[in-house]
């Protein structure tokens, strides 16, 4: 798949902007809460315990540390803007994170555990992120504020995405990154009609990575798969799905939070569901793997697509301030405030 440059667009009205910067920031944590009762398991195994999943399956529906990291690099994001550097960013990890007394097994995944252990040992960027999982996805979960931020230009929110991922990600785990915040920035600003506005975000993601990394290749074979899919009359759900999945999920290999897979299922389930937002997210959760982070991706892309409005009205109620369970220094921080610091009137804003 090659990507070409997306048709441009009348930039929406900064009331426009701020409907689909709270869609981005809204869908990333409804995406996370709906996809994270099924993470790490098998479409086999959500079958047999739910049927398919189709809303929240749990009483309270909570986040993940995907939306309280990127409330952690949106509230970085405010203060600092586009003069954001390396510096201001592991200054931050020391100050809100690393150097707080969090109790044992606080702060994440394989990746922000790693780069918490490197800061503590006292390590700095970029070696900070020279551990196992500079791989993953723990920068792809967090980079929807920089598509927000840099709404319509998607090359900058690549470049300050991967200012923040350099403290803590390396080579593949940046590309993932850089592909979901270029994709936002596009779906920001993106018009009618909706093939249109999809292709224009998928090319904007894949504009920013190198052609030849397996980032790109992922994300190629799932979109590939997914309109394929979409193109045939008898194609069900669970075909579409099967279908992405197999595309890009690596057999066998025990963990689920891969940059490349997890981007590449986010893409492909929003390429499927035609930037739909119900159908983006409800996709990537009934594939299992890391659902919680595919579908907070897909959550953003389709959220900043179509707004707030594309949200369903009971998902996006069951949205409360983070709890800090993962970050106790977020605690009480409301994803939306975040989209209101990121957008037009807040843009810039210190925090």
């Amino acid at each position: 798949m090659s990507a070409s440059a997306p048709p441009s667009a009348p930039a929406p009205a900064p009331d426009a902007l701020r409907d689909r910067g709270r869609g981005a920031m809204l869908g990333l944590a409804v995406g996370d809460a709906l996809g994270a009762p099924a993470e790490n398991m098998k479409p086999s195994e959500i079958r047999r315990r739910w049927g398919r999943i189709e809303g929240f399956v749990e009483d309270v529906p909570a986040g993940t540390d995907d939306t309280e990291y990127a409330i952690f690099s949106g509230l970085l994001l405010a203060a600092h803007g586009a003069a954001l550097t390396v510096a201001d960013v592991e200054a931050a990890w020391h100050q809100w994170i690393a150097d707080r007394d969090e109790g044992p097994f606080r702060g994440a995944g394989f990746s922000e555990r790693g780069t918490l252990e490197n800061l503590r040992r006292g390590l700095a960027a970029p070696i900070s992120a020279q551990h196992r999982h500079a791989w993953s996805d723990g920068l792809a979960m967090r980079a929807a504020p920089f598509g927000v931020f840099a709404a319509g230009r998607p090359a900058e929110a690549a470049r300050l995405v991967a200012v923040d991922g350099t403290v803590s990600h390396d080579g593949e785990g940046i590309h993932g990154g850089r592909a979901v915040a270029a994709g936002v920035a596009a779906a920001m600003v993106a018009g009618d009609p909706p093939a249109v506005a999809v292709d224009a975000v998928i090319a904007a993601a894949l504009l920013v990575i190198p052609e030849d990394s397996w980032t790109a290749r992922s994300l190629g074979r799932a979109v590939g798969a997914a309109r394929r899919c979409r193109h045939d009359p008898g194609s069900t759900p669970l075909d579409t799905e099967r279908a992405v999945r197999s595309a890009v999920v690596v057999g066998g290999y025990p963990w689920t939070d891969l940059a490349p897979e997890a981007v590449g299922l986010a893409f492909g389930a929003f390429a499927a569901a035609r930037g739909d937002f119900a159908r983006s997210v409800l996709t990537a959760v009934n594939m299992g793997r890391d659902a919680d982070t595919t579908a907070a991706v897909a959550g953003a892309l389709a959220g900043a697509l179509g707004g707030a409005a594309a949200i369903p009205p009971a998902w996006a109620a069951a949205i409360g301030p983070a709890r800090g369970s993962c970050l106790p220094s977020i605690a009480g921080h409301h994803v939306l405030d975040i989209a209101e610091l990121l957008t037009p009137a807040g843009a810039g804003a210190a925090v």
